[in-house]
């Protein structure tokens, strides 16, 4: 089944690829973009745009910088987690420095959580 999506946020997804985090461009060149399972980088679902999305896995993962971390931003990120779950999609959170300081165990986290669907 393939997720609608809104067609306006095809730009700003596109810009995102162009502008990612340092962290999203270790993630997606040091490990998914040679994951032997496909996943996308900034990928357009419903209202929202996900780092990145494993669509055989049903998994959206999101890397989190510090605005994550504010009341607002807090309330923002529980509601759209609610929202994609209601897509069924499993999403998994790594922040920051996760990846720089945990880099082999994020890529650990998203096989466990690829292999466990």
């Amino acid at each position: 089944m393939s997720l609608k999506y809104d067609k306006d946020l095809i730009p700003r997804a596109r810009a995102l690829r162009r502008n990612m985090t340092r962290q999203e461009r270790r993630l997606w060149y040091e490990y998914l973009s040679s994951y032997p399972i496909r996943f996308q980088r900034q990928k357009t679902i419903g209202a929202y745009i996900v780092d990145f999305y494993c669509h055989s896995a049903k998994i959206a993962i999101e890397i989190d910088g510090e605005r994550h971390y504010t009341e607002e931003g807090i309330v923002y990120d529980k509601r759209r987690t609610a929202k994609l779950n209601s897509y069924g999609l499993r999403v998994i959170r790594f922040s920051n420095t996760e990846v720089d300081m945990n880099f082999k165990g994020v890529c650990q986290a998203i096989h466990d959580a690829v292999q466990s669907e």
